[in-house]
């Protein structure tokens, strides 16, 4: 968990505002440690803050902090952390040892021939270190190969087989511990249903802080709810795992087979395979190792449950009162459904019209705002059917159609009250994650996240488009034929036109005769300009020629005739 400089250090210089912080934070455990209490530095962090935050305790927020507000500071966090009968300390504990605790999915992450070791020994650290690794893997895989064959491999455990047997083991205690905590959540939600008709019976049941005590389930609940999924995703990885195991031996087995030598190329691969896959059976042995430990360690914060409500409590409170499920409630309204026709200028989502409808981030973990502010701090279960009010890019569901009105009529006014309860209660700033409004108390799994934009809702409507019959350019072959008669009819007019040959002859008619075309320039008129008017003109000369086309006799006979005029007759 981590704590950010406080706003009433803002004036100071960052190095002595952290200073500060440092001194406080040792001085408070050291106050606890001495009263017999050992507290971490992130506990007392996530305290200083909570209770800086509670407006009860009367920090003025907008002026330096002073020597007395120290040690009114100091003293508050010291009774609050001393307070071993408190739900409320036990569920802030539980939230920092899960945040502390918690493993995400993560990874937790040739031989040398001996003319080849010199330049093994030349190469670069980081080269080194490479080779040794990959060396290091393939080492792994022939063992692992040997101890498969029943050749080798001795010390090494069977992780499939311990996977196995551990994973149906810790779902099953989870799933336990699960039920349990449900039933004792729909216990106390039921009382306090019971307490929020009656204001009588609440100021007569108010020591024994029964909303602090549905935090502590609920929060212990939610924290159940992400084990058993991490635990699920193991089980899935773990069984490809297997079969990816089985096949990388099967494959390698061929590959060798009974030789006495196989290239390297071929094995080594397979053998880092085999190293890697190995590896990922160990990080899933150890993943469940660990979140094994983290549900057994979160069971001792439950402890208060047994003090303040013993078996004989629980039935002198639930007199007359029935207990609902969760699934139970949200089927007693599952006919109720916002109108949307009341309200024109208010967005709400509803499963038939969005698409990632079961995605959308619900603000305060799905729980029913308007129920949350009006009485007090009651947690109960929206229910996203009767519609879901989008306000400010951030998504609320309510558990009846009557809350979901109430509340689109003034959302900020309820946002504020749920902000003020979220003060005077600091775990709920993760029980309803509402790290945004309150970034300086944020989980270090989730600094990450703080400005990652949430999944949008994708509206779905009514539409139609066109598109072309054939986007792609037509390959049909129009040659082609599938008649097998018409295939030998063609075949057969191929084969006679092989032996076909074409003849030309010339016979004494076509002899010479052919169309011939000429070119001539036509006559033009030109005129000269002389001392003297004068004009000539000459006769222009005409020869005819005949008999260039032959007779009805073999020899051609040609006549030329002048019949150019003469000058004195022009």
């Amino acid at each position: 968990m981590q704590l950010k400089k406080s706003f009433y250090l803002a004036r100071m210089p960052p190095t002595q505002a952290e200073s500060v912080i440092k001194n406080i934070i040792r001085e408070i455990g050291q106050e606890c440690a001495a009263h017999g209490e050992i507290v971490s530095e992130t506990l007392v962090a996530f305290m200083v803050k909570a209770v800086v935050l509670d407006p009860s305790n009367g920090f003025n927020t907008d002026r330096t902090l002073v020597k007395g507000d120290v040690q009114k500071l100091v003293k508050l966090c010291v009774t609050r952390l001393l307070d071993s009968k408190n739900p409320s300390l036990d569920t802030i504990k539980m939230q920092v040892y899960f945040d502390m605790n918690y493993t995400s999915r993560a990874a937790l992450q040739s031989v040398f021939p001996q003319a080849e070791l010199g330049t093994f020994l030349t190469l670069s650290k980081k080269d080194r270190e490479r080779q040794l690794k990959e060396l290091t893997m393939i080492v792994t895989g022939i063992r692992l190969f040997n101890r498969d064959c029943g050749k080798g491999g001795e010390g090494i455990d069977d992780l499939p087989a311990i996977l196995q047997e551990a994973i149906p083991a810790t779902t099953q205690h989870v799933d336990s511990q699960l039920e349990v905590v449900q039933d004792q959540a729909y216990r106390y939600t039921a009382i306090l249903e019971k307490v929020a008709k009656n204001p009588l019976l609440s100021q007569e049941l108010q020591p024994y802080m029964l909303k602090e005590a549905l935090y502590n389930v609920r929060q212990y609940e939610f924290f159940l709810q992400i084990i058993l999924s991490d635990i699920i995703t193991c089980a899935q990885e773990v069984e490809m795992m297997i079969k990816q195991l089985g096949a990388q031996l099967e494959q390698l087995k061929f590959t060798v087979k009974s030789k006495t030598a196989v290239p390297t190329s071929q094995v080594f691969p397979i053998f880092i395979a085999l190293s890697n896959l190995w590896t990922s059976f160990q990080d899933e042995t150890v993943l469940i190792s660990i979140l094994s430990n983290l549900t057994t360690h979160l069971e001792p914060f439950l402890g208060t449950h047994e003090l303040f409500f013993p078996e004989k409590v629980m039935q002198a409170l639930l007199d007359g009162v029935t207990v609902k499920t969760d699934v139970c409630r949200m089927k007693e309204h599952i006919e109720e459904r916002v109108n949307l026709a009341d309200f024109r200028k208010l967005e709400w989502l509803f499963p038939e019209t969005t698409a990632n409808f079961d995605k959308l981030l619900i603000q305060y973990r799905g729980f029913c705002a308007y129920t949350f502010a009006t009485t007090d701090g009651l947690l109960l279960p929206g229910n996203p059917a009767i519609g879901i009010l989008k306000h400010k890019e951030k998504y609320y569901t309510f558990n009846t159609r009557d809350a979901a009105y109430s509340f689109a009529e003034n959302p900020e006014n309820y946002i504020d009250k749920i902000r003020e309860k979220a003060k005077k209660n600091a775990e709920l700033i993760q029980l309803l994650e509402l790290h945004q409004q309150f970034e300086t108390l944020i989980p270090n799994s989730q600094m990450k996240e703080v400005d990652k934009h949430y999944i949008k809702p994708i509206a779905k409507c009514e539409s139609s488009t066109q598109t072309d019959t054939h986007l792609l350019p037509p390959t049909i072959v129009r040659s082609y034929e599938w008649n097998e008669w018409e295939l030998r009819r063609k075949a057969i007019k191929l084969a006679n036109l092989r032996r076909k040959v074409t003849h030309s002859v010339q016979t004494d008619l076509s002899h010479m005769r052919r169309e011939n075309c000429s070119q001539v320039y036509p006559s033009k008129d030109a005129s000269t300009q002389s001392m003297r008017e004068a004009s000539s003109q000459v006769p222009r000369p005409q020869i005819y020629v005949a008999g260039f086309r032959g007779g009805h006799t073999k020899t051609t006979y040609e006549v030329k005739v002048n019949l150019t005029r003469a000058i004195d007759e022009t």
